[in-house]
């Protein structure tokens, strides 16, 4: 097998429009699997939205990665093996800029999401997840109150207003921070060195392989490290032109783009 590991993004990879995951995906996994093949999730989400739609993909066992590689555990025990955030003092700066320009502001902490404002995006966003907000106008004082350990920012916006709110935080940060889209109505904010690229060295060490032993597959500009850091690149051909540049176009997240470059994967080097 060319490549005995591959990561998965989950949304706009392997979910559909619709929500659901096909069968042909479940199988292609399962195949790899049965094969030898270390299947992993790797996603922006956080780790309480992830961990409950792994049992759709046939995942019981293994590691899940989260919050672009913030969090990895396991994914039977729920344990962290990896759990890092934003320092406090870089989390009040962030917060602290996101309420100066207006803008619609979630912070990660823990497994608890926290909005300041809540509006049809909102909602929206909860429904995908399949998670709760707690909502919270004065997010600072919350952050004082509550001691806060902040893993990740993320400000809502409408599709057309996503370019100009990326270049305010690159205007205001320069590359102080990781600063990522992950779907057209988010732009997300992480510690420096908080990308999915750590995830596939994490897991290159983890089980004693090289980077070039591991396959990655997205369709955002949030995937592009990951997909930079692997050995085998993959993008789906609904992917941002950025991935796509970069990696071998498969079919579609509607296609079963995901069991194509499995199979691929799956080939002897």
């Amino acid at each position: 097998m060319k490549y005995p590991i591959f990561l998965s993004d989950f949304d706009g990879t392997l979910v559909r429009d619709d929500g659901t995951i096909s069968a042909a995906n479940v199988e292609a996994i399962a195949t790899y699997r049965k094969a030898g093949g270390i299947f992993a999730v790797c996603t922006g989400r956080m780790l309480a939205s992830i961990r409950q739609r792994l049992q759709e993909l046939g995942l019981d066992e293994g590691l899940v990665v989260a919050f672009q590689g913030a969090q990895i555990a396991d994914i039977r025990t729920g344990k962290l093996l990896r759990d890092s955030a934003f320092s406090d003092a870089d989390a009040r700066e962030v917060v602290q800029f996101m309420k100066e320009e207006n803008l619609h502001t979630h912070i990660y902490a823990g497994s608890e999401m926290y909005a300041d404002r809540r509006n049809g995006l909102l909602e929206a966003y909860e429904k995908i997840c399949r998670v709760h907000a707690k909502v919270e106008p004065d997010l600072l004082g919350l952050m004082e109150r509550e001691h806060l350990r902040v893993v990740k920012a993320l400000a809502m916006c409408m599709p057309e207003e996503q370019e100009e709110v990326h270049a305010k935080f690159v205007r205001r940060f320069g590359d102080k921070y990781f600063v990522t889209n992950s779907s057209e109505w988010l732009v997300e904010i992480m510690p420096k060195d908080q990308t999915k690229a750590s995830a596939v060295h994490f897991l290159a060490d983890y089980y004693h392989v090289s980077p070039e032993a591991v396959a990655a597959i997205g369709d955002q500009e949030n995937d592009i490290p990951m997909v930079l850091a692997a050995g085998g690149k993959f993008a789906v051909a609904n992917a941002v032109e950025g991935m796509k540049k970069i990696a071998k176009v498969v079919p579609s997240c509607e296609e079963d783009g995901v069991a194509a470059a499995l199979a691929l994967a799956m080939q002897d080097d």
